[in-house]
């Protein structure tokens, strides 16, 4: 697809997960890989295993560590060729017993990194006249779900977020898009998948009849910063097993 060879990206939340199976996708294209994390033993063990691998303990939504952070990856490398902004959690609660604390935590991590990484990336990326974003929102930014309503949201605003920084930055030759995951096998997802009901509910809901590995989000994700994906800018790629076509199981048990 392209020559990878001598590129540099950042992921943020690339410690474990969606964000680790994109490091390594991106380390078997010949990627530099530096990661913005909260887990430092997960970045030192990945660090020792992987030669293309670098990380730093970097809170995704404080500005100043951010800044510094993009600022020392531009500076040591020379550019930044690549950002995949992963990080994310969710404090769930139904709407009318969530807490203001956890609607906050839970917007400000899920919408505000992506918006954070996407401000000071972007602007290197338009001092470097090139580059290409890829933001993890999520299926639930079209498909709500049970004690998601801040996820969910935040996660639809990470998509028009997309569809925003797409416009703004095409002037200087970046592209931006989204990848929208569905059910993903990640320690995230392991209290749903590891609930014998309320995974039958979501195989009833998946064609696939399975969640997806994180290799298999990854795969798509390095597709859309590769040369074949010169003309896809400002889209959603939903990456879902055909989940989006069925709706939602009840999460309530």
């Amino acid at each position: 697809m392209t020559t990878f060879s001598g590129k540099t990206a950042i992921i943020t939340g690339g410690a474990s997960g969606i964000g680790l199976a994109i490091s390594k996708e991106l380390m078997e294209n010949g990627i530099q890989v530096v990661v913005a994390d909260i887990n430092k033993e997960a970045i030192d063990t990945n660090t020792k295993e992987n030669e293309l691998y670098e990380g730093e303990v970097v809170d995704v939504t404080n500005e100043e560590q951010v800044e510094t952070f993009v600022n020392h990856v531009a500076d040591k490398y020379g550019s930044i060729d690549y950002s995949f902004h992963v990080a994310g959690a969710n404090k769930s609660d139904l709407i009318i017993d969530q807490t203001l604390e956890d609607w906050n935590f839970t917007v400000n991590l899920v919408l505000n990194g992506v918006f954070l990484f996407t401000k000071h990336v972007g602007r290197k990326m338009k001092e470097q006249k090139h580059g290409k974003m890829v933001n993890v929102s999520s299926l639930n930014a079209h498909v709500p779900m049970f004690y998601g309503a801040a996820y969910s949201s935040a996660k639809a605003a990470v998509e028009n977020l997309t569809r925003n920084a797409a416009l703004e930055l095409s002037d200087y030759h970046i592209n931006v898009n989204a990848i929208l995951p569905g059910l993903v096998a990640t320690p995230l997802t392991k209290d749903m998948t590891d609930n014998e009901e309320i995974n039958r509910r979501f195989m009833e809901r998946i064609p696939a009849k399975r969640a997806g590995e994180p290799s298999e989000i990854a795969k798509p994700a390095v597709f859309l910063v590769s040369d074949d994906a010169s003309y896809i800018n400002g889209t959603s790629l939903v990456i879902d097993g055909g989940w989006e076509v069925t709706g939602y199981p009840d999460m309530r048990v």
